[in-house]
């Protein structure tokens, strides 16, 4: 391990000695790579050079253990007992710093909500899940925007897509694909029944330009006049957007903006996001040790969690966690899931860590 942190310290150094140069700023795309992987690699080499700087202390400390002076000898002891445990608490931190990130952890998302069974029950639950994660999105400062959305007469969304902007936006939300349950008295039910409904979340990765390719003749792009609220500008220009991508057979639709140019701008990022997600799938599925240290972060068929409202439970079932705080929860209060599940992956990872060695 020593070694390896030795050549993330070298990197490190010749990575801020390139940011140095004035010839970098030239380059906006490298200048962004550079700072980007500073940014990665400094916590490591913050902790690594306090891990040698608690050797050098016990060295120090050793070389006075051959005075004859028995008061200096008992604090260079201490002085080494002390060193030594710092260092034990730092290479525990340096271990878990080491697991490979996931290179999409900084980027932002697009999140798709889905009705699944349930009817117009299910429809108003994919709304109780967009105004989940607007609020928890709003309490880390990250920055949301509809994409598209097909609302129900009661208020619910057939489904609703929507970016989730800001650093480190998919670190927080990539756990959440999956099939979210809910058991409650929907809002239609006169008889006080439990009825039980479900709402679908993918969570996609943002792709940049230069990470998906896209041969314009690929594209077979439709305009139309956009339906749903929006006074007398709807039905009477042609800016909605539907985008086909013919080689895999996507569509995506954008009308939220009143400019076609802005609903195509729209499109594109959100097709760019599903084509980037199934090179990803590709490249996860060849890798299975990979999928050992996940924790449910991509499987949108697997059940990950009930919504019990009449018990006011929440049980994530991918880590056995259950919270009676379904109120707050709902409310966007959502970081002890989210960190439960982050300390879930990251143990796992240590122990595939442990075992590869």
């Amino acid at each position: 391990m020593l070694e390896k942190l030795a050549e993330i310290e070298i990197r490190y150094e010749q990575v801020q000695s390139a940011l140095a140069d004035p010839a970098c700023s030239k380059d906006a795309q490298k200048l962004k790579e550079l700072m980007k992987e500073s940014k990665r690699l400094e916590p490591v080499v913050e902790k690594y050079r306090e891990f040698k700087s608690e050797q050098a202390r016990i060295d120090e400390a050793e070389g006075l253990l051959g005075e004859g002076d028995a008061e200096l000898k008992k604090l260079a002891q201490d002085e080494i007992g002390v060193a030594r445990e710092n260092m034990r608490r730092i290479e525990e931190e340096l271990t878990v710093l080491l697991i490979e990130k996931d290179p999409n952890d900084e980027k932002n998302v697009i999140v798709e909500i889905r009705g699944g069974a349930g009817g117009e029950e299910a429809a108003l639950f994919a709304a109780a899940l967009y105004r989940m994660y607007s609020m928890y999105a709003a309490a880390h400062r990250f920055k949301t925007e509809v994409i598209s959305e097909n609302p129900t007469e009661l208020g619910g969304f057939k489904e609703i897509t929507f970016t989730v902007e800001g650093p480190g936006a998919y670190s927080r939300f990539k756990y959440e694909s999956g099939v979210h349950r809910v058991q409650r008295v929907p809002e239609t039910e006169s008889q006080g029944r439990i009825q039980t409904s479900t709402a679908t979340v993918a969570v996609l990765t943002e792709a940049e330009d230069i990470e998906i390719e896209i041969n314009p003749q690929d594209l077979q792009i439709e305009t139309c006049k956009s339906s749903g609220a929006g006074g007398q500008h709807i039905n009477k220009t042609e800016s909605a957007i539907r985008i086909i991508h013919k080689p895999s057979g996507i569509v995506v639709e954008c009308q939220e903006e009143r400019s076609q140019l802005q609903n195509r701008e729209k499109a594109m990022k959100l097709l760019r996001a599903k084509l980037y997600d199934i090179e990803k799938t590709k490249r996860d599925d060849k890798i299975s040790s990979d999928r050992k240290n996940q924790i449910g972060t991509g499987d949108r068929s697997e059940r990950i969690r009930t919504y019990n409202f009449p018990q006011g439970r929440v049980t994530d079932h991918r880590i056995g966690l259950t919270l009676y705080s379904i109120d707050s929860i709902m409310n966007g209060d959502i970081d002890s899931i989210m960190d439960a599940l982050l300390a879930a992956e990251t143990a796992e990872k240590l122990k595939g860590s442990k075992e590869q060695n």
